[in-house]
């Protein structure tokens, strides 16, 4: 009786080491899609620069879409080229970010300055920065073409409140300012780093990010929303985004920042609230609206992951996370 005892309680072990183990072949072994284009004239264009982009580049990952859209990784386009282009069309980027709380004293000043030396630089960008204590945003020395504003947001008492308001703020501030400044905008969370070029083969008319932690996976195990009755929720999907990054033109930002707010008020007046909030919203959103383009995980990658092939540049990187802490005060 011991004995069968004792194996009882391998039972949950044993199974448990089952499970980890396929999830790390699977992450670790299994090869990306390939692209099926021989061309990327092929492509839906988001602009003329996407015509020199070299889907055939590198063997080890999926450089299109089914739906013919790019996906952006290291090794693939000219910079110097996207820079040129983009400067000539007159592009412009609004960078958006939320901190609100702790998070404005713990991140925001080397969100920024980080920022000043990476992102789309050589582009007129604008900053906008939602805050509740806009007297402790930091004095940060921009550069020619580059302004800052700051705008005050409530703190509610739940992140995950401030995680979903965002959708509506963003779509305000579009419509009330940003759209008559800016061709693009870009949503970033402000607990990350740029750490690498992070330029405008990023732009395009609807741009998603693949989440670091799940590129690799296979679809049985993206945590999309399963709830029925949450408007976020899915079956299954193309990938899965990432929300500390999106963006694209004002116009298909605000389309997606309005559809993310309604299904969480409609989600809300039902009681119900999505797995990962805005996230799951957003990933609903991506899967009825295409996107037009897609950033790899060098463009928002955890070095807690530790070494992956495929990730020859790291362009933006998460910042320590203290969720203990800053998600309570």
């Amino acid at each position: 009786m011991k004995n069968m005892r004792k194996c009882l309680l391998c039972v949950p072990v044993v199974l448990l080491l089952v499970y980890f183990t396929s999830v790390w072949f699977q992450t670790k072994l299994l090869p990306m899609d390939k692209c099926s284009l021989e061309s990327a004239k092929m492509l839906k264009l988001d602009n003329v620069a996407d015509v020199t982009l070299n889907l055939q580049s590198r063997d080890d990952i999926q450089t299109c879409t089914s739906w013919r859209a790019p996906i952006i990784w290291e090794g693939m386009f000219d910079p110097h080229h996207y820079d040129q282009k983009h400067k000539e069309e007159g592009s412009s980027v609004a960078l958006t970010v939320f901190a609100v709380g702790s998070y404005l004293e713990v991140y925001l000043e080397t969100f920024l300055k980080s920022s000043e030396h990476y992102f789309m630089l050589g582009l007129p960008v604008s900053y906008y920065v939602f805050t509740d204590t806009p007297e402790k945003v930091p004095n940060i020395e921009l550069g020619p073409q580059r302004r800052l504003k700051v705008i005050k947001v409530e703190k509610y008492t739940r992140w995950q409140d401030i995680s979903m308001m965002r959708m509506k703020i963003i779509s305000d501030t579009i419509e009330s300012d940003i759209r008559h400044r800016c061709t693009h905008v870009f949503c970033f969370d402000v607990d990350q780093v740029f750490t690498w070029r992070f330029g405008p083969e990023a732009l395009g008319d609807s741009v998603a990010l693949l989440h670091s932690y799940y590129y690799r996976l296979p679809k049985k195990l993206f945590t999309y929303d399963r709830n029925p009755k949450s408007k976020a929720y899915m079956e299954t999907g193309d990938f899965y985004y990432h929300a500390a990054v999106f963006g694209g033109t004002w116009k298909s930002v605000k389309a997606l920042t309005d559809a993310c707010y309604k299904g969480i008020m409609e989600d809300k007046e039902n009681n119900v609230e999505a797995l990962w909030h805005d996230e799951s919203h957003l990933n609903k959103y991506f899967w009825l609206h295409k996107p037009s383009r897609i950033l790899s995980p060098e463009y928002c990658w955890d070095t807690r992951i530790g070494y992956r092939r495929d990730i020859q540049v790291f362009r933006l990187i998460w910042a320590p996370k203290h969720y203990d802490t800053l998600r309570t005060s």
